[in-house]
């Protein structure tokens, strides 16, 4: 198969593919020779079965050809929707039964059968929980499928909800504020609704300190300590004009100033974990302003801004939305991302510890799609059979990739 073939099958799964590159791809995805080419790409690169009989190879090809013609007719553009309607934005289920696709770029080696050698595995994949820290102190644990009820708020273990500050007693101006804390362990998530209908999603190893009610009238402030957090911000002219700030501290440098988030109604993602030294913020709608040490930039949709916490340098580029927000919909969408890269954020996910045997490892860069609730065996021996590692071994919860 031609190379540039390939890299338009690679962008256009990973949905970043103008119309040009659908329409040449589509062109020659139709031409019946091409078929055992498209055949032989998808039984070697993806994992799925590689009996695949003729039947199934027509229908994976039917299926490819008329998602493409769709997203043509559509002129292929990321819309700015709400981040609900982004859940199917990324599948590829036409092309992969097992809704799992990943491969490597650059040369490939031969995969060598060492059988992986596996003691007591204790890694699990993610789930809903958290913990929930009141402004006394009191700690309770969120579980999916515990039900939990304050004065002030609902959880179903999925999602704790704070009861519509507009429809209740709002504290006064200038009235002290009650904060609660809500802390995302590794291998976990969790959801919230602020009381002002701002929803905010939480990944793994993130924490938010957030007021119970907002004082009426007055600047809507929540602070990410660390993490990462998606924002779904209730509009100011809901909230008599009252803009809503999110503080992201400098986690590397604690008496510089922190980065503010200022918006008036908006859509956002931000990550900062204490163990990485850049914050970056990624607008998916609407418009934000960002203020760090004596410097102010304003994001459009598709714009990340990136604050180095160390330099306090900020800068902007345009991204791949859906990519940095993937991990709200259950999915990880690697775009050229290292090994070491992506075994980081797996191992928030699955709550694991990971070193490379051979560091050469962890440069192998990668690009595809990855489902949250899939087994971290599975990913490995995919990691495996391409080549990129001879074996792993896994001891409780912790894996050695070799």
């Amino acid at each position: 198969m031609a190379q540039n073939i390939e890299k338009l099958i690679v962008k256009y799964l990973t949905n970043s593919a103008t119309s040009t590159d659908l329409d040449t791809l589509s062109e020659w995805v139709e031409k019946r020779t091409n078929r055992p080419l498209f055949k032989e790409y998808i039984q070697t690169h993806v994992a799925i079965n590689h009996n695949m009989n003729e039947p199934e190879t027509k229908k994976v090809i039917d299926q490819f050809l008329s998602r493409i013609r769709k997203e043509r007719s559509l002129g292929y553009k990321i819309r700015k929707q709400p981040i609900y309607r982004y859940m199917a934005a990324a599948s590829i289920a036409i092309l992969i039964a097992a809704g799992l696709w990943f491969t490597k770029l650059g040369n490939t080696t031969e995969p060598q059968f060492i059988e992986p050698i596996i003691v007591n595995n204790q890694i699990q994949t993610g789930t809903d929980k958290a913990t929930l820290t009141l402004e006394g102190g009191e700690q309770i644990a969120l579980a999916k499928g515990a039900l939990f009820q304050t004065q002030n708020a609902t959880s179903n273990g999925e999602e704790i909800i704070y009861n519509d500050a507009s429809k209740s007693q709002q504290p006064a101006a200038n009235s002290n504020i009650a904060y609660n804390y809500l802390t995302i362990p590794r291998g976990g998530q969790f959801q919230l609704t602020l009381s002002d209908g701002t929803q905010v999603w939480l990944n793994s190893e993130s924490r938010l300190k957030y007021p119970v009610a907002f004082n009426k009238g007055e600047t809507r402030q929540v602070e990410l300590v660390y993490g990462e957090a998606y924002f779904d911000v209730s509009p100011s002219t809901e909230h008599g004009g009252a803009s809503f700030k999110v503080i992201s501290p400098n986690n590397q440098q604690p008496t510089t100033s922190n980065q503010i988030i200022e918006v008036l109604g908006t859509e956002f993602n931000i990550k900062g974990y204490k163990d990485e030294t850049n914050v970056y913020t990624t607008l998916v709608e609407g418009k934000v302003t960002i203020y760090a040490e004596n410097q102010n930039k304003i994001l459009a949709p598709n714009q990340q801004s990136n604050l180095d916490t160390t330099t306090n340098d900020l800068s902007i580029s345009n991204v791949n939305v859906k990519g940095e927000i993937a991990w709200v919909n259950g999915e990880f969408i690697i775009q050229g991302k290292t090994l070491k890269e992506i075994i980081k954020v797996l191992s928030r996910w699955y709550d694991m510890d990971v070193t490379f045997a051979n560091r050469d490892l962890e440069e192998a860069r990668f690009v595809g799609i990855l489902r949250k609730d899939q087994n971290i065996v599975d990913i490995l021996n995919m990691i495996k059979n391409f080549g990129v590692i001879n074996t792993y071994e896994i001891n409780n919860k912790t894996i050695t990739l070799k």
